[in-house]
């Protein structure tokens, strides 16, 4: 199994290329993208983009998404909404089986306990699969932890 895992937003996007089976999974692929453009229009089209690359490139057959956390901040919510959107669509016309998955879920999949930590997500992620290089941004680690919930949740 080949899962594509996206932490969505605009400013800085998870993607995650996971592979394996419910036992044992590694990391393909992973990266924080950061689009170039200033507004919202192209920098959407350069997610849509730079995600359609990564499907092409790696082939996954499913693809599996964080479900937004929404904050006080609708003006963020509403724009990081239709990145979800659109990147949800590209995985659906490209033929991926999509899955959604709350932070809690993802966190109680990675860590056992639905309210743990960013640092705890991490360390947890380092245990359980080897990375050959640092990851900066936590967009990065939740992609790699949405992708990974998929996977797990495959057994059930």
């Amino acid at each position: 199994m080949k899962v594509l895992g996206i932490d969505p937003g605009y400013e800085r996007l998870g993607i995650a290329i996971l592979e394996g089976d419910a036992n044992k999974q590694h990391v393909l692929h992973s990266e924080c993208f950061t689009p170039l453009a200033k507004e919202f229009i192209p920098r959407l089209g350069e997610c849509v983009a730079q995600v359609g690359k990564i499907i092409k490139e790696f082939e996954p057959t499913s693809a599996a998404f964080e479900n937004l956390f929404v904050t006080a901040n609708q003006k963020t919510a509403m724009r990081v909404s239709e990145v979800r959107g659109a990147l949800l669509s590209l995985a659906h016309e490209r033929g991926l089986s999509v899955a959604e998955y709350t932070p809690s879920a993802v966190k109680a999949a990675v860590t056992g306990y639905g309210k743990s930590d960013k640092r705890a997500v991490t360390e947890m992620l380092h245990r359980l699969l080897s990375f050959s290089v640092k990851k900066t941004h936590d967009d990065e680690y939740d992609a790699i932890a949405v992708a990974l919930t998929h996977m797990v949740s495959s057994r059930l």
